[in-house]
């Protein structure tokens, strides 16, 4: 089944000596990019910081092994934060657990149908829709710990209508402490890489704030540490609390095939935007299994679903990978880093977590596209672009898709009927 072959056995044809020193020396690169990235990602998802480290290593590692992509870097991302932090709330991490396994089997089904080839048909309005709705949500998501708001006892909003009335509710609780943090990141991460692109600014970002909270007392902000615990060493999965009954299993099918389509257009489109920097052509059906495979082991090993992170992936390319084997020195990486440095984790500041979370909205919003979508004066183009944008900000990414799809083969219809 050569359909299915991962790109390691034609990359490491000929693979030489400075080959392996460039990909080592982008691995390493890419593993500091992501391991700010990874907390961030998974505090905006719901879950336990140390949990985007894990998906980051185990879904990183199997990605770039199985992979059909020279350079994709795979993690996660935050395409899949509102989704995850939904099924978290409403289904608990027992329930994520079924649905990213599930949608890792629909994955593998899928590159096995040599199906890799249909998703580029997804119209573009619709990925720009949805994407721009996700980006909305997760900035919307960090106002509290950018502002340093406190929640009154019991609310715990979920949805991005009900997490606004909480801020507005919590507006008397602002800290200007916290905002002073998170504006100094924010200033970092968007001034120093006009300086100097060389260190990840996250990375500063993470490393400056630290130090001024830990090293000035009168500065009060919320750190990871106060408000979650950071384990140091290997995850322990306890299967013996999960809930695998039939009726959980029905009812995240749902968020599972949603994660296993989310994934399998992220990562393709990752995919294309790698080609087109490395000069090469990615196998998308093994690419699709190999996601499937990864999003297994992610939650087997801890973490949260998986794809392919289009910006750590253009990094990797950028600073010299050509092979799988980038991928896996960044995994590797990040494992040393979970085993001897993961708890100075603790000290990260939460408004530096939201800056972070911030620039991560504006870089993947497509406000660009937007714009050029209006620009092109298609209505029906327009029409599904803001009905697929406002489901997803106002409901969620089911809807929003499922909605979005339906109203472009209507509108195909009704314009061919018209001719």
């Amino acid at each position: 089944m050569k359909y299915l072959q991962p790109k390691v056995f034609s990359a490491l044809k000929g693979y030489t000596k400075q080959q392996f020193l460039n990909d080592l020396i982008a691995g390493v690169i890419v593993a500091i990019i992501a391991l700010p990235l990874s907390i961030a990602l998974a505090l905006a998802s719901g879950v336990e910081p140390a949990c985007g480290v894990y998906t980051a290593i185990a879904a990183g590692f199997v990605v770039s092994l199985l992979g059909g992509s020279r350079v994709q870097i795979a993690g996660p991302t935050a395409a899949f934060a509102t989704i995850v932090a939904g099924v978290v709330a409403t289904q608990g991490m027992d329930g994520l657990f079924i649905a990213t396994v599930m949608a890792g089997l629909i994955l593998i089904v899928m590159g096995v149908a040599k199906l890799g080839s249909f998703i580029r048909y997804m119209p573009h309005t619709i990925t720009v829709g949805f994407t721009g709705g996700i980006a909305v949500t997760i900035l919307l998501g960090q106002i509290k710990d950018f502002l340093g708001l406190t929640y009154a006892a019991g609310v715990s909003p979920i949805e991005t209508l009900e997490k606004i009335e909480a801020n507005v509710a919590a507006a008397g609780t602002f800290n200007p402490w916290a905002l002073l943090i998170g504006g100094v990141s924010l200033l970092i991460l968007i001034v120093y890489p006009k300086l100097e692109k060389r260190v990840p600014p996250s990375l500063i970002a993470v490393v400056v704030s630290a130090a001024l909270v830990a090293l000035i007392p009168a500065i009060e902000c919320n750190t990871i540490g106060d408000l979650y615990t950071i384990p140091a060493g290997l995850p322990q999965v306890n299967f013996a609390g999960m809930d695998f009954s039939l009726d959980k299993i029905v009812s995240v099918i749902p968020n599972a095939v949603t994660i296993a389509v989310l994934a399998a257009v992220e990562s393709l489109l990752s995919c294309v935007v790698a080609d087109g920097m490395v000069n090469s052509k990615h196998n998308p059906n093994a690419e699709l299994m190999a996601q499937g495979f990864g999003n297994i082991a992610s939650v087997l090993f801890g973490g949260i679903p998986a794809t392919g992170a289009i910006a750590r992936t253009s990094a990797n390319a950028k600073n010299g990978g050509r092979t799988p084997i980038a991928g896996m020195v960044h995994a590797i990486v990040l494992l040393l880093v979970l085993l001897f440095l993961m708890p100075y984790a603790a000290l990260i500041p939460m408004p530096t977590i939201a800056a972070i979370l911030f620039v991560v909205a504006y870089n993947m919003s497509e406000w660009r596209s937007f714009v050029k979508i209006f620009r092109q004066k298609q209505v029906t183009d327009i029409l599904v672009l803001v009905t697929t944008f406002a489901l997803t900000v106002i409901f969620d990414l089911v809807v929003a898709i499922v909605a979005g799809i339906a109203l472009h083969l209507l509108c195909k219809l009704i314009t061919r009927h018209k001719a």
